[in-house]
């Protein structure tokens, strides 16, 4: 098969590019299509790819710029020439799965959700902290947009979500069926230590729908050592509302990372993700995780095995959790398996299995037997 892969944007370093990446890996010579290309603020390991950029490209959009482009990236994606390729997969969030693919080439989606400004509106700018004159402009064009983006679904030949909770959404928004095939988590970059300090820990993007917030003031209360890895918009908030107890380290080489998880009491979860990979790099290294029971967390923590719930999204709930859990009482060994069934070898083989079933379902289908 002659395979490409279509990303929405190659400007940050999570779970969507984690993906892509392991994709890369299973489809080595496959080009990477995407609207714009940041080497500065994504993974290194891009820049020896064949990226083939829009004509967003040209605009020298940022970090910081991008999403204020949102009614061109429809545009962008749709300009692409892919009949070269058999299979097409895309690793989609907003945009990617809206390219155009003629009747002899198979469109697959993996998709980590469908757009929050789209769909999720009233969440997306309350989460965002958006500003007046921000939620004014993309009030005007997300009409247009969630049209837009239902249509360019209806392109996908077959979906694949990154869990339970985005296949529901698939069928919501778009009345698609999707494959669960989970995202992949690099588990051997943990491992558990015999060690422990005293810390508790949070590893994320430092974004408001986080709900960070809850964990510093839990901490704070309970004068209880916190570290916060991780970066982004809400860190000043976040910084003015931390006591003593709190520690920002920022972002971490790899090594020092999978340290801090393996030395922690436990890893806190507080926020709402369509799958979470961080529960399962901390049960990796060999630590349960104290998460919000909702969302991506209700398919990845198993209850008083790799972590424990608080039920209600408030201090005082993560308070009465975090008082509630015995880290010493969680097997390090049967955490570690629990993570070890979503390391990237299972991914590309659940990604490979489907996609070849796929590509032989469509060319019988186009050969009319």
């Amino acid at each position: 098969m002659r395979v490409a892969l279509v990303h929405d944007y190659l400007v940050d370093s999570g779970g969507a590019e984690r993906v892509v990446e392991t994709l890369h890996e299973l489809y080595p010579a496959a080009p990477l299509y995407t609207s714009i290309f940041a080497p500065a603020t994504t993974f290194a390991s891009f820049r020896a790819w064949d990226v083939r950029t829009s004509f967003l490209q040209k605009l020298g959009l940022t970090k910081r710029t991008y999403k204020f482009f949102l009614p061109l990236y429809p545009l962008a994606f749709e300009q692409f020439d892919l009949a070269e390729f058999d299979v097409v997969i895309s690793s989609a969030s907003a945009f990617a799965k809206s390219i155009i693919t003629g009747p002899d080439t198979l469109h697959v989606c993996y998709c980590h959700t469908p757009p929050r400004f789209a769909w999720r509106f009233h969440e997306y700018v309350a989460q965002e902290r958006l500003g007046r004159w921000q939620r004014g402009l993309i009030g005007l064009i997300v009409h247009q947009l969630r049209g837009w983006d239902f249509a360019a679904a209806q392109r996908v030949d077959a979906f694949i979500a990154n869990s339970q909770i985005t296949a529901r959404r698939i069928w919501k928004n778009y009345r698609r069926d999707a494959r669960v095939i989970h995202p992949p988590v690099n588990v051997d970059w943990f491992a558990p230590s015999d060690a422990r300090d005293d810390y508790y820990l949070i590893v994320s993007r430092l974004a408001p729908y986080k709900r960070i917030d809850l964990a510093v003031q839990a901490c704070n209360r309970l004068r209880v050592p916190l570290k916060i890895i991780g970066a982004g918009a809400d860190e000043a908030r976040l910084r003015n509302i931390a006591e003593a107890n709190v520690e920002f380290l920022g972002h971490l080489p790899r090594a020092q990372l999978a340290q801090m998880y393996a030395r922690c009491r436990a890893v806190i979860f507080p926020g709402v993700e369509d799958f979470g990979i961080v529960p399962l790099e901390a049960n990796a290294a060999g630590r349960p995780v104290i998460a919000y029971a909702a969302g991506g967390a209700r398919e990845t923590v198993i209850e008083n095995v790799t972590g424990t719930f608080f039920r209600e999204q408030t201090v005082e709930a993560l308070i009465e959790t975090i008082n509630q859990t015995d880290p010493t009482r969680f097997d390090p060994g049967a955490m570690r398996e629990h993570a070890l069934q979503f390391s990237p070898a299972h991914f590309k083989e659940r990604i490979a299995n489907f996609v070849t079933s796929q590509w032989n379902e469509f060319r019988k289908s186009n050969s009319g037997n």
